[in-house]
């Protein structure tokens, strides 16, 4: 059995749990809780990150991308990881979808690492705009991601997910249609909901 080594609240874990559901091969992977600062984390991963994938023979592979790369690679039906003219949509918006993640991760590590007197007010302002800017976007095209869940659309659920968990869903109120569409993605693949932490 395959071993995913990830926290329940990452966001990026919980992208590879989604995807495990959604390609049925979530009875093939059992989840070990996992921290960063866990010390053998640094001999299957040499960057210490989640999530880890610790293949049956013992071949890890990190990071999110890849091991869920690697998932539909086993999956003999329809892919997460489209063919053709469709894959560069679903690989643009698995990008952005990241990079909101990332600058949500900076933020609160940002908050939870240095003492307040110490923030960065700079680096806070940057990160945000990043988020900010990127769900501008997404409310503009929303209209146009498909039905089936693809890489890209699984990331975005989960940073929306994030933003609620960490950041108290302060994008809600000015993104209607993301809010709607997230309301739809969850409806239909229900390893969403099934992933969620609370805060």
């Amino acid at each position: 059995m395959m071993i995913l080594r990830s926290s329940p609240p990452s966001p990026f874990g919980r992208k590879v749990k989604i995807a495990a559901a959604i390609l049925g091969l979530s009875d093939r992977i059992r989840i070990e809780p996992t921290d960063t600062n866990d010390g053998t984390l640094k001999s299957q991963n040499p960057l210490a990150k989640i999530p880890t994938l610790v293949l049956e023979d013992g071949f890890c592979l990190y990071d999110s991308h890849v091991i869920a790369e690697y998932l539909d690679s086993l999956h003999d039906g329809p892919k997460i990881f489209p063919a053709g003219k469709a894959r560069w949509p679903a690989l643009r918006l698995a990008a952005l979808a990241d990079g909101l993640m990332e600058a949500a991760l900076l933020l609160v590590y940002e908050k939870r690492i240095r003492p307040e007197a110490t923030w960065n007010a700079q680096w806070i302002e940057m990160q945000q705009q990043k988020i900010d800017t990127g769900l501008d976007h997404l409310e503009e095209v929303q209209d146009k991601l498909g039905s089936r869940p693809d890489i890209g659309e699984i990331g975005l659920a989960c940073a929306l997910g994030y933003l609620d968990l960490r950041h108290q869903g302060k994008w809600r109120e000015k993104h209607p249609r993301l809010v709607a569409w997230l309301d739809a993605f969850a409806a239909r693949v229900p390893a969403f909901e099934a992933t969620r932490v609370k805060a």
